[in-house]
């Protein structure tokens, strides 16, 4: 199965009132690029989330977009300075004695609450491997549906591309089958001609002979036919196959032009260059389809 370069797709779970969404979104590019925006405080997983991507896609231009929401405070602790607090309580305590009557009243914990430093609100310590782990099994949902994506895409490219290579072969075929007319239709011309500029002369049918094998020589297309075939079943081969042949097909369609123009360049004959500018016009189609698979 082949897919396709571009896609989107998206994993999201829950773990102990946390929430994290990992959305993949990928377009065309020559090789792959992966690029992550998560909150700077998890960047600790992002070369093992790139990792992962690469196992996953072969080329395209990925981004990687993370989200982490957290709810209510499980994620903050607050903590008691006890030996502050106490030599807090014994300076209040050393302050009654000394001013005797004129210090009245009973202190409370909301009291010593507020003296600088005695609660301390921290964000609760976390398990990055545990972490780690959590951000890769959302990664791993998102990369399910995001190649579930490429893949549909790449179906229909290939369903595209398959079409279109039925039509250059069905061309082909026709160039081939229109060949020795061209070349039967050359000598009666060059006959024509010889009679008009002999008049009653008699033709040499030796020197006829030569001038429309040299001709047939000339336009012969057999080995260009012969090898665009063989390019056509290696594009079918490869399409069948799968995984990330697209690298291969566009280096593949490049020899698919090469021999259109050797056979366009060849031909003297207004129905096969009719065929040769249709051919052409397909391989050009298979061509864009081709830069859009991975």
């Amino acid at each position: 199965m082949v897919k396709s370069m571009t896609g989107y797709g998206r994993g999201e779970q829950a773990f102990d009132g946390v929430q994290v969404v990992v959305e993949l979104r990928a377009v065309n590019n020559r090789y792959l690029d992966c690029t992550v925006k998560m909150p700077r405080s998890y960047i600790f997983a992002e070369d093992a989330m790139k990792a992962r991507v690469q196992k996953a896609v072969a080329r395209g231009k990925v981004d990687m977009f993370v989200t982490i929401v957290r709810s209510g405070g499980d994620d903050t602790v607050v903590t008691v300075n006890e030996a502050l607090a106490k030599s807090y309580i014994d300076a209040l305590g050393r302050l009654r004695e000394l001013g005797g009557s004129y210090v009245k009243g009973n202190y409370y914990a909301t009291d010593l609450a507020r003296f600088p430093d005695v609660l301390t609100v921290e964000k609760k310590a976390e398990d990055l491997d545990e972490m780690k782990a959590r951000l890769l099994a959302v990664l791993d949902l998102a990369l399910e549906d995001f190649n579930a994506m490429r893949a549909r895409e790449g179906e229909r490219l290939a369903a595209d591309i398959s079409s279109r290579a039925d039509a250059v072969e069905r061309l082909l075929g026709e160039i081939e089958g229109r060949s020795p007319q061209t070349v039967a239709d050359y000598r009666a011309r060059l006959e024509a001609k010889m009679r008009e500029v002999l008049e009653n002369t008699q033709i040499d049918e030796a020197r006829l002979l030569t001038e429309t094998a040299i001709f047939a020589d000339k336009v012969a297309v057999d080995e260009e036919t012969v090898r665009l075939h063989s390019h056509l079943g290696q594009l079918r081969e490869l399409l069948a196959a799968g995984g990330a042949v697209g690298r291969k097909l566009d280096f593949l369609i490049q020899e698919f032009n090469r021999e259109a123009n050797t056979i366009g360049s060849k031909c003297n004959d207004m129905e096969v260059t009719r065929r040769v500018v249709d051919m052409k016009a397909e391989i050009e189609k298979i061509r864009e389809q081709v830069q859009n698979l991975e």
